[in-house]
């Protein structure tokens, strides 16, 4: 097992950042890589929704999850919260337990 301590680092983007984001993600994490998918994010809040979405009770966002090294989350995500500041991103932090390829 690797002594290395990694996070698991996951973004909700609004889908009209996708392009932006992927690139901004190509350069800053180019080493580790990152995987995207479509999700539809759900919030009892009804603040920035569309009519539809204020109906169908979701919002589609695209996910972004990347493995990080211990030393480089701090810069990660203040360089995040530097270039997206107020677009509605959301993320959350989580430690690796252990990560592999089998």
């Amino acid at each position: 097992m690797n002594n290395t301590k990694e996070y698991l680092v996951t973004l909700n983007v609004p889908t009209d950042l996708e392009e932006v984001v992927v690139d901004n993600l190509l350069m800053q994490e180019s080493e580790h890589g990152f995987s995207s998918f479509p999700v539809n994010a759900h919030d009892h809040k009804n603040i920035g929704l569309s009519l539809a979405e204020q109906v169908s009770g979701r919002q589609k966002k695209i996910r972004f999850q990347m493995y990080v090294p211990e030393e480089r989350l701090d810069a990660l995500l203040e360089h995040l919260r530097k270039e997206y500041s107020g677009s509605g991103i959301h993320y959350w932090v989580l430690p690796v337990i252990e990560n592999g390829i089998i």
